[in-house]
C-alpha cells in the first residue's frame, strides 16, 4: 500500500474579514454583528495554526481566499458605473447586500467542498464537489471561484476528479465537509463516509428544525455520494437532531468530530442516535471503533456551541497502524475559558481512549464569526502519488509561512468596520494582494478580475 496522509488545507483569511452578522443560525456570528474586526490579526492567527500543524509533522496546505468585495455579483444585481460607483450605490441602497458581497467567509474551508479519497471511489481518484452553500447569499457566490482554486491546487486529471456544485436551490442545499466525516483503520484503506443532513427536502412530513434552517439536505448528500462513486455498503446517511439545530448547531461539525476509528460527539448530535452508531459499527467492520459520547449532564448543547468543543480537529500524528491509538485534539482557547469544558477535556485525555493530547489555539477573530479549528480546514486524504501531483506551492513549510506572514503584514488592514466595505481603496488593496498571492501560490488566473 502506498504511504497515505490526511492533509489539512486551511483557508487563508481574506483582507475584508469583518463582522456583519450574516449567518442566521450561527449564534456567534449574529451576536458579534458590527464589532470592530482585525483582518491582519485574523490572517496571522490562521497562519500560526497552519505552521503549528506543519511543525507537528502533518501535511498542511493553504487555500486562497475569494475576491472581495465581489463587484461582479453587485453588477449582476443591477449596479453599474465604475467600481467606485457600484460600491457607493450599493452602500446607500442595499448595505446588507454589500456586506454579503464583501464577506471573508471562504476562510471556513470546511464548507468549501466535500472530498472523497481515492481508496473510497470506484475510479480510484480523489473526488471534489464544491458546496453550493445556497442557504446563505453571502456564501452562495463562492463556489465557482472555489472550484477554480481547487483545480489549481489539485490539477492532475489522472488523480483528481472535479465536479461542479449541485443545483443552487435549497432542495439540494450542500454545506460541504462540515457535514461529512470519514472513518477508517488507516487513511490509505477503504473507509466509511458519513454524510449528515438536516432535513429531507422532498418530504415535508419528515422531522426538521423549526427556528433555524437546516442547511444540508439528504438529497444533496446522496447526490454527492453518487457523483463520487462511493460504495453503498461503506456510505452512511444520518440526520442531525433537529432540536439542536434550533439551539445553534448549524453544522454537524459544531456537535461532532471524527477521525480514523474515533467518533467524538454529544449525546444529542443525531436523530435516532443508537441506530447511527450501529450503522457505523457495521460498516466499519472491526471491533476497535471508539464512540466517545458526551452526555448533556456534563456539557450542555448551549455550552458546546459557545465553546466550540466539538468544532475541534482530531489529528493522528503518524501513519503507522498504531497511530489510531494516539490522537491530538485541537481546540480553540474558548474551551479553556469555560471551566466545565476545560475539566472535561482534562478527563478525556486521561481516560482509556485514543485521544491523549490537547493543542489550544487562539482563534478569537474567527470564533467571533462562529468558526473554530474544524471550520478552518478541508481534509484531503492523499497517497504519495497524489501528494506529488498536488501544487506544492500551496503546502506550508517554513519559507511559505514566512512569505505569507510578510504578505499579510504588507497588504492587510488592522481594523475594519462595515462602513469601510464601501471604500474603493479596500477593493484595490484586496485585488493587489490577491494578484500577488496567486503568484506566490502559482495558482494562475483564478479570480474574475484576472480573467
Amino acid at each position: 500500500m502506498k504511504k497515505t496522509v490526511e492533509a489539512n488545507f486551511d483557508g487563508l483569511v481574506g483582507p475584508t474579514h469583518n463582522y456583519a452578522g450574516l449567518s442566521i443560525g450561527n449564534i456567534a456570528s449574529t451576536n458579534n454583528q458590527s464589532v470592530l474586526s482585525n483582518p491582519k490579526k485574523a490572517a496571522l492567527q490562521g497562519l500560526t495554526k497552519m505552521k503549528s500543524l506543519h511543525d507537528m509533522g502533518l501535511v498542511q496546505g493553504v487555500l486562497a481566499p475569494q475576491e472581495r468585495p465581489d463587484i461582479h455579483s453587485l453588477r449582476k444585481l443591477g449596479f453599474n458605473g465604475t467600481d467606485a460607483d457600484v460600491l457607493a450605490k450599493a452602500a446607500k441602497e442595499v448595505p446588507f447586500i454589500l456586506a454579503s458581497c464583501a464577506s471573508a467567509s471562504s476562510m471556513w474551508t470546511a464548507n468549501a467542498a466535500t472530498v472523497s479519497p481515492s481508496a473510497d471511489t470506484a475510479d480510484n481518484r480523489v473526488h471534489f464537489t464544491p458546496a453550493n452553500l445556497c442557504s446563505k447569499f453571502h456564501r452562495s457566490i463562492e463556489h465557482e471561484t472555489t472550484g477554480r482554486i481547487l483545480k489549481s491546487v489539485f490539477g492532475n486529471d489522472e488523480h483528481f476528479n472535479h465536479h461542479p456544485a449541485l443545483f443552487s436551490t435549497t432542495h439540494f442545499g450542500d454545506e460541504g465537509a462540515a457535514n461529512h466525516t470519514r472513518f477508517c483503520n488507516q487513511y490509505g484503506e477503504q473507509g466509511v463516509e458519513l454524510f449528515v443532513y438536516g432535513r429531507e427536502a422532498f418530504d415535508a412530513a419528515k422531522p426538521a428544525p423549526v427556528k433555524f434552517p437546516a442547511r444540508q439536505t439528504l438529497e444533496a448528500s446522496k447526490a454527492i455520494a453518487r457523483q463520487h462513486l462511493l460504495h453503498e455498503n461503506k456510505t452512511i446517511f444520518a440526520q442531525q437532531n433537529p432540536n439542536i439545530i434550533d439551539k445553534g448547531v448549524f453544522h454537524n461539525d459544531v456537535i461532532a468530530v471524527g477521525n480514523r476509528n474515533v467518533l467524538f460527539c454529544h449525546e444529542q448530535a443525531f436523530l435516532n442516535q443508537a441506530n447511527v452508531y450501529n450503522n457505523l459499527r457495521q460498516a466499519y467492520g472491526k471491533d476497535d471503533f471508539f464512540i466517545i459520547e458526551v452526555p448533556e449532564s456534563r456539557i450542555r448543547v448551549e455550552t458546546a456551541v459557545k465553546s466550540y468543543l466539538f468544532n475541534s480537529q482530531l489529528l493522528s500524528t503518524s501513519n503507522d497502524s498504531s497511530s489510531k491509538e494516539s490522537m491530538t485534539i485541537v481546540v480553540p482557547s474558548d474551551c479553556q475559558s469555560d471551566q466545565q469544558v476545560e475539566r472535561y477535556l482534562e478527563e478525556l485525555v486521561a481516560a482509556d481512549n485514543p485521544i491523549n493530547d490537547i493543542k489550544v489555539f487562539d482563534l478569537r477573530q474567527s470564533m467571533n464569526n462562529g468558526g473554530g479549528p474544524a471550520c478552518l480546514r478541508l481534509r484531503v486524504v492523499l497517497n504519495e502519488t497524489e501528494l506529488a501531483a498536488t501544487n506544492s506551492n500551496c503546502l506550508i513549510d517554513d519559507l511559505l509561512f514566512t512569505t505569507l506572514s510578510q504578505w499579510v503584514e504588507k497588504h492587510y488592514r488592522d481594523r475594519l468596520i462595515e462602513a469601510d466595505l464601501a471604500d474603493p481603496q479596500l477593493l484595490i488593496e484586496s485585488r493587489t494582494a490577491l494578484d500577488e498571492l496567486t503568484q506566490i501560490l502559482k495558482l494562475g488566473s483564478v479570480y474574475q478580475f484576472q480573467i
